[in-house]
């Protein structure tokens, strides 16, 4: 079977399923596999060339119309909705029938006592952060750390220099990832792993014990 995948945290799944992707993103981080351009640039006409039996794509992280332009060209696409912890099991398990994978079981989720409420920044100029709903806020919910949300609808809102001042959380964990946090960034801070806080599927349960870890000794 022949798939494309265009989410990161998918590609990471199949090949942890022993399932080789076709081609991947250039995000996807494995320099070996085809890449069929970016997340919200996919190449549409390489993928089409390819004539893969199936394009997995993601509602968070790929674009509406680049899905509905494979599906205009008769390519089959999975189109998976991962905005919390709680749907990995559905979604893998949607996406291993598809594709002839084994079942993602995750021991049960249940939210720890809070332990206080974080600064998660993911990008900076401008600065954005998480909301609560969001993946990487529902698991780190499951660890006891809340995610302080501005006053603001979107899930990744943007910051001004001069909102910072009206932040209150507890501690701040900065992702090495979307943005490359690293340790000239530290004052009162914890750099943490950003694909454990972002991707989802057959990391999962292993970033909730590693976060888990990581988290207890602050």
């Amino acid at each position: 079977m022949k798939i494309i995948s265009l989410v990161p945290s998918v590609t990471e799944t199949l090949l942890a399923w022993n399932i080789e992707p076709t081609a991947c993103t250039r995000f996807c981080e494995q320099p070996s596999l085809r890449h069929v351009g970016g997340t919200k640039d996919p190449d549409i006409g390489a993928i089409v060339a390819l004539k893969p039996d199936l394009v997995v794509v993601d509602r968070e992280e790929n674009r509406k119309e680049d899905a509905e332009s494979l599906i205009a060209q008769g390519i089959a696409v999975c189109d998976l909705h991962v905005v919390s912890v709680h749907d990995v099991p559905r979604e893998m398990q949607r996406l291993s029938d598809l594709v002839g994978g084994p079942t993602l079981e995750l021991g049960k989720l249940v939210e720890q006592e809070l332990r206080g409420v974080a600064f998660v920044p993911i990008w900076r100029r401008p600065w954005m952060t998480i909301s609560r709903e969001t993946y990487g806020a529902t698991l780190l919910r499951c660890l006891g750390i809340h995610v302080f949300q501005p006053d603001s609808p979107d899930a990744y809102p943007t910051l001004r220099d001069e909102d910072l001042v009206s932040v209150h959380a507890q501690m701040v964990l900065l992702p090495t990832e979307p943005y490359v946090f690293a340790e000239r960034h530290i004052a009162e801070v914890r750099i943490i792993d950003g694909k454990d806080l972002f991707w989802w599927g057959a990391r999962t349960q292993d970033a909730l014990t590693r976060l888990g870890n990581d988290l207890a000794r602050l």
